[in-house]
């Protein structure tokens, strides 16, 4: 008896603890939690296994923060279109800055999202961040990213990001920043005359931003973008099989007034396809790529680096 009565406590145990893997967010109260926030305060530090938010549709205006303590954490959301997580902070407004403006900040390492919109909508009036990710071995599948000028900040020099799927939308220098940052099939969307990336890869970095197999589109309103634009000196940005629409000026790429950058940036394509698709009129700074060079831009080359990370694993 006393032997099942053990038995019967650690299967409880086993039975709450798997419960509590996977959190539920539902504005109707049918979930753990009304808001995600919530969730991701309740989740332990240092968490021993992956822990799943699923977030049902709804609207959920809150400003997130995932503190670096609470790792390996999915946001799962019922459907991109439908779970909206949206805020408005731009820079400028109190005592906000672009680095603090965003809707969503990612601290903690091995963070997911998949199936959900982050918005940012304080609209044409400078930045304003919607995701600001600055962990390690981060993945955004099938997610929709969207604001104005720098709605993407891919930050810290020692992360690694992969968005798979994604639906990416902007002005100004609308995906920034140093981080290793693998774009895999995502649509881009300009809605401005303006530049698409600013890059601020640090010097002796291996890789900066890499687009593979993208679709580059834009509005009525932006018929002349660059692809990009070197934030600092040693900016790497890179497009491969990526289809560029004829709002993509012939020249390509931007000094950003720093004839010196010219010297010290990557700007390369391979294979661009589409009308916006120029190599001969690419500024003499750029380059286009061998096939052999783009081997080396595979998705998991790229983000393997240091410790053999397997994008598709854990």
């Amino acid at each position: 008896m006393k032997l099942l009565t053990t038995f019967l406590f650690f299967l409880s145990v086993f039975a709450v603890q798997a419960q509590q893997m996977r959190l539920v967010v539902a504005q109707d109260g049918s979930g753990d939690y009304v808001c995600i926030q919530a969730a991701v305060d309740a989740v332990r530090a240092f968490p021993l296994e992956r822990v799943e938010i699923y977030i049902r549709n709804g609207v959920y205006r809150e400003k997130i923060v995932v503190p670096s303590w609470k790792t390996s954490i999915s946001f799962i959301g019922e459907s991109k279109d439908n779970t909206i997580i949206r805020w408005d902070d731009y820079s400028g407004k109190g005592d906000i800055n672009t680095f603090t403006s965003y809707t969503l900040l990612v601290q903690g390492n091995d963070f997911r999202a998949k199936n959900i919109t982050f918005e940012n909508t304080a609209g044409p009036v400078g930045q304003a961040v919607a995701l600001h990710v600055e962990a390690d071995r981060c993945v955004f599948e099938n997610c929709r990213i969207i604001g104005n000028q720098d709605t993407l900040y891919a930050g810290v020099d020692n992360s690694r990001q992969y968005y798979k799927d994604c639906y990416i939308e902007g002005t100004t220098d609308f995906i920034f920043g140093p981080a290793t940052a693998v774009f895999d099939n995502c649509t881009i969307h300009c809605k401005k005359n303006s530049y698409i990336t600013a890059a601020s890869t640090p010097q002796g970095q291996e890789y900066g931003f890499v687009f593979l197999n993208c679709t580059i589109t834009a509005s009525d309103e932006a018929p002349n973008v660059y692809l990009g634009r070197p934030w600092r000196s040693y900016a790497k940005t890179v497009f491969i099989n990526t289809t560029l629409g004829d709002h993509i000026r012939p020249e390509g790429w931007h000094n950003w007034n720093k004839p010196e950058a010219q010297k010290t940036t990557l700007y390369a394509e391979y294979k661009s396809k589409g009308p916006g698709a120029s190599p001969k009129t690419r500024v003499a700074w750029s380059k286009q790529l061998t096939a052999r060079e783009a081997k080396q831009y595979k998705a998991e080359q790229v983000l393997s680096q240091g410790d053999g990370w397997k994008i598709n694993g854990e």
